[in-house]
């Protein structure tokens, strides 16, 4: 009988469906590579999906993010995914936290309940600690690392973090992982040297990091190949 997982059932099979319908993935970080993330595991079939960002959708979130209208400007990005989900795959619950993911907030997480984790968020110190978290869970968990201020989607590349190379935040993470005794690491990452933005403008009154450029073709490529890495493993399929 037809629905609407019949295409991806050609390639999956029945097996892969039911392994996907029965997991519970959580997307930390619902920005230009979380929301292309998070979107194809629900086009999938994946059946839990537990969402956390505490933004809202700002005028310039509209060149990059999959679900940014002019009409959502304003609401927060959790609530916009959820609808969105619910209007693409009714089935799928979805549980959203609004709030960011920081060594302060890691409590709200019971990492247990997940058989997978995607890291989609910016803040190092957030991402260590959800490595660390999920490790200590024992739950797969995969790493996006720099997609700001690139211009190339052909260069991205799915590889253990030991193993990365010329992207600076793989760097930062690989050094401060191996601080904490964490050695491997799947990451997807691009070896495109970072661009210096043209016009860099202060990220906030006091804070001393610029706002990377970022475009539509980019961090949406490093989002769907962090869902095709999380569906593959979550349905056994080898390379």
């Amino acid at each position: 009988m037809t629905d609407q997982f019949t295409r991806t059932r050609l390639l999956i099979g029945d097996a892969g469906i039911e392994r996907l319908k029965n997991a519970r993935v959580a997307v930390f970080g619902l920005g230009g590579v979380g929301s292309y993330a998070v979107e194809a595991l629900a086009r999938s079939g994946v059946g839990t999906l537990d969402i956390i960002d505490d933004d809202v959708i700002a005028l310039s979130n509209l060149n990059r993010l999959l679900y940014a209208t002019r009409d959502n400007v304003g609401q927060p990005k959790t609530e916009v995914v959820k609808a969105r989900i619910a209007a693409i795959c009714p089935e799928t619950v979805v549980h959203a936290y609004r709030c960011f993911y920081l060594p302060e907030t890691a409590d709200r997480f019971d990492f247990t309940q997940y058989d997978y984790v995607a890291d989609a968020i910016d803040t190092v110190s957030g991402k260590l600690q959800l490595v660390m978290q999920a490790h200590e869970a024992n739950v797969p968990v995969i790493s996006s690392m720099g997609a700001g201020n690139k211009l190339d989607p052909t260069a991205f590349e799915v590889a253990d973090i030991a193993k990365t190379s010329v992207c600076p935040l793989a760097r930062v993470m690989r050094r401060e992982l191996r601080k904490r005794g964490i050695e491997h690491l799947k990451v997807v990452y691009s070896k495109e040297p970072p661009i210096t933005p043209e016009e860099a403008e202060p990220d906030g009154a006091h804070q001393k990091r610029q706002t990377p450029g970022s475009c539509a073709f980019v961090p949406s490529v490093a989002g769907l190949i962090m869902a095709g890495e999380i569906i593959r493993d979550l349905c056994g399929i080898k390379r």
